[in-house]
């Protein structure tokens, strides 16, 4: 009995030792000022008790690996004589790869950081997200992985490969430091990423960026890779079809990425219920019953690039093209009178759309002792637009209303910008100048073959200084920022304005494991060209759409509270907002004769009080993790003429369960609905399920598009007292949607790592006024 006591211990201690060996650490060891590997730096993994638990040296090019460890918490330091200490707190579930780690001489230490459960690194600015091998191998693109990471504020559609912010604010994506468009993050392989910077409190350098994705990859020495996604709908005309390839030779890198998309529907229509009070007082309630019309939305994707980097010096040149030809956003239905249904007409609204938008970005960093940065980038876009619209009333043969209108617009545009960056200590200080420049020529041709030449001139010049340092458990970052943006047009319009733009950060860290976090700042909202132009354009046999030269930039004021929370496998997150835009340029409407003008004014106000809680749970066992976010919004809008209140409750859920090479997931989302100035612009209400297999570098996956619905649909209001609509877009073909999804990537060799850029910038706003229902 003993004998075989003996046996059952000593087999249980051998299963525990196997089942310890399966954990690992690994990372590359780095000079903070020149980015160069540090050999034979001393690596010390330790207990929570202070015992010792593994440790290594770095070899010749700064790696380092420590295996065989068991799940639990530790402290990993890394030191080398000459160098500050790094210490690291890691709450170890899984393998975990962290990525660069920098030494600076007498220089910032990692304080307050650490890694928990999640693989999650929290600063003040931002998160530094290493995934687990679990969640490398069940992604098979840089978009695919951040549902598997479940991150706040992002909604991922892994179908449709597209990642999106609630409210529709604005998301950068960054490869390295470099802002990137999202195809290009589709091309990355997800075992090249070594982290992902989650920057949810974004910097004076980011601009009015809500949200920073910035992927810091892994680049080997020679060779390259390719890579090819296609995704393409059973018995819909839908894709999103995609190739990529990377070279490198020695110091310099070419890489290419081509992209070709399609939307073609013929089963779209929208319902329109219309209130219209004319200026005789008389008052008109007519409804649009549609009927089945067709989109069609095709779009490619081009760029290289070439990239040298060597002896703290990188230079970057990479040319972009963007092109869309739109035959055919076609609506077709029946008009009548609610009052007097016998009153009806046939109504058929068709537009066309044409874009060609090249771009030429050239970039330069130069790293210097001590930790300063130096970056230089300059871009210029030329934006070639062709808008056609061709509208019509009719009743029998007789043809009541014929509207015909169409705008070319040429548009170029120049960014310059400079950023320097010092590192002080436990301090940072950062300062940088920017210029935004646009000229733009738009030809106006309404139905009677008349033309109007509208020119522009647009500019805006942007300097900041930020800084940032810590006492105690708090980390605090101040900054200020001042601009100055003019307008003219013609002769006759034009403005010059100058704002201040402060910025204040508070992050107070509570425990190793939750901290506060308050955030103030105020930025500058120029009025689009498209807006100004002095311009009217025919809507309907109603209605008129007409430019404001007179408007003028306002300043937007925000403010946001974030708690969060990371206990084991549960992570919260937790805040509320508040934004104030007094001067806000926003819409409205007023008779004049027998038309209603519908055009953009600075009007009083507008606010938003918002909160939201994010809970995530996992991963469970490795394998299962969910996440549920939900929010509510009010909003206040007051408009010259107009005050209106609008209260939205939204919910994002997910879930994702992974098990060797097979994934499952699901996702739903209760849409977060905008309203701004008159207009409640609804968002998408969508779901989706998916199941995939991958082995090695190859993978196949079957998505759904809105399984449980038979229509997919889109809401939007408009609460103006002379025009108001409550109208809702459907597409029939979307609903229920069966996608095949084929991803291959192969690599071959290894190539050079390239620098890091630190900045990017793009103009992608036409300036044209376009016109419709």
């Amino acid at each position: 009995m003993k004998r075989l006591l003996f046996v059952l211990i000593l087999l249980g201690g051998m299963r525990a030792g196997v089942f310890a060996q399966g954990l690992a650490i690994g990372g590359v060891v780095r000079d903070a000022s020149g980015g160069a590997a540090m050999e034979f730096a001393n690596v010390a993994l330790l207990t929570v008790d202070s015992v010792f638990a593994g440790g290594a040296s770095t070899d010749s090019q700064g790696y380092f690996s420590l295996s065989g460890l068991a799940a639990g918490e530790y402290g990993l330091t890394v030191s080398s004589l000459g160098y500050r200490a790094q210490r690291i707190v890691l709450s170890l579930t899984a393998d975990v790869n962290l990525g660069e780690i920098l030494l600076e001489e007498e220089a910032v230490e990692l304080g307050g950081v650490s890694v928990q459960a999640s693989n999650l690194t929290s600063t003040m600015d931002r998160k530094l997200v290493y995934p687990s091998d679990r969640q490398v191998k069940a992604s098979t693109n840089g978009i695919d992985l951040l549902q598997q990471l479940m991150l706040p504020k992002l909604i991922v559609n892994p179908i449709f490969n597209e990642v999106s912010l609630p409210g529709g604010g604005e998301l950068q994506f960054r490869i390295n430091g470099a802002k990137v468009e999202s195809e290009e993050i589709t091309a990355l392989l997800p075992a090249d990423i070594i982290r992902i910077e989650f920057h949810d409190n974004p910097g004076l350098r980011y601009g009015n960026a809500e949200v920073v994705l910035d992927y810091i990859v892994r680049r080997p020495e020679t060779g390259g890779s390719v890579g090819v996604d296609l995704s393409d709908a059973i018995g819909t005309e839908w894709g999103n079809n995609r190739v990529n390839g990377r070279i490198n030779h020695k110091k310099s890198e070419f890489s290419a990425y081509y992209g070709l998309s399609l939307r073609n529907f013929h089963d779209m229509w929208r319902d329109n219920e219309e209130r219209f009070v004319l200026g005789d007082g008389s008052a008109l309630h007519r409804r649009e019953e549609g009927r089945p019309g067709h989109l069609q939305v095709p779009w490619q994707n081009f760029n290289t690039t070439y990239s040298y980097a060597g002896d703290g010096r990188m230079f970057n040149a990479t040319l972009r093209y963007y092109g869309s030809d739109q035959p055919h956003v076609d609506y077709r239905g029946i008009l009548y009178n609610v009052e007097n249904p016998s009153d009806a007409v046939s109504m058929d609204d068709r537009s066309a759309y044409l874009t060609r938008r090249p771009a030429l970005d050239l970039y330069y960093q130069q790293d210097m002792k001590h930790g300063q940065t130096l970056v230089f980038n300059i871009v210029g876009t030329y934006n070639y637009t062709d808008n056609r619209r061709m509208y019509s009333e009719s009743r029998g043969d007789a043809l009541l209303t014929a509207v015909n209108n169409a705008v070319e617009g040429r548009k170029y545009s120049y960014i310059g910008e400079g950023i320097y960056e010092k590192k002080l200590g436990e301090q940072r200080i950062g300062a940088g100048v920017k210029h935004t420049q646009s000229s733009s020529s738009n030809t106006y041709i309404d139905e009677a073959g008349r033309s109007a030449i509208v020119n522009q001139d647009q500019g805006e010049t942007y300097i900041y200084g930020e800084f940032r340092g810590r006492a105690g458990k708090l980390d605090y970052t101040a900054g200020l920022g001042a601009t100055r943006a003019y307008f003219t047009q013609g002769s006759s319009d034009s403005y010059s304005y100058y704002t201040f733009n402060p910025r204040l950060v508070l992050h107070y860290n509570l425990t190793g494991s939750s901290f506060l976090r308050l955030r103030s700042d105020m930025n500058t909202a120029a009025p689009s060209l498209s807006n100004l132009s002095d311009v009217s354009v025919l809507i309907d046999s109603l209605q008129i759409q007409r430019g404001n030269p007179s408007l003028r930039p306002f300043v937007r004021s925000s403010s946001e509270l974030v708690y969060e929370l990371r206990k084991g496998i549960f992570y919260a997150n937790l805040g509320a907002d508040y934004q104030y835009q007094p001067g806000a340029i926003m819409d409205e409407k007023y008779p004049e004769g027998d038309k209603i003008v519908q055009t953009w004014n600075n009007q009083k106000s507008w606010q938003r009080f918002g909160s939201r809680a994010m809970l995530r749970v996992g991963p469970v066992r490795d394998i299962v993790q969910l996440s549920v976010t939900s929010g509510v919004n009010h909003y206040v809008s007051h408009g010259n003429t107009y005050l209106h209140r609008y209260t939205n409750w939204y919910t994002f859920a997910e879930a994702s369960a992974t098990y060797k090479g097979f994934s499952a997931s699901m996702m739903m989302e209760i849409p977060w609905n905008d309203f701004y100035g008159e207009t409640m612009s609804g968002g998408e209400k969508i779901h989706l399920a998916m199941l995939g297999y991958k082995y090695r570098e190859l993978s196949f996956t079957v998505g759904v598009f809105c399984p449980f619905a038979d229509n997919y649909k889109q809401e939007s209001e408009n609460r103006s007292q002379y025009a108001s609509y409550k109208k809702t877009n459907y597409i029939n073909g979307t609903s229920r949607m069966v996608a095949l999804m084929f991803r291959y990537n192969f690599s071959f060799g290894r190539t050079f790592k390239a620098g890091e850029r630190r900045l990017n910038n793009a103009d992608e706003d036409s300036g044209v006024m376009s016109a419709g229902k």
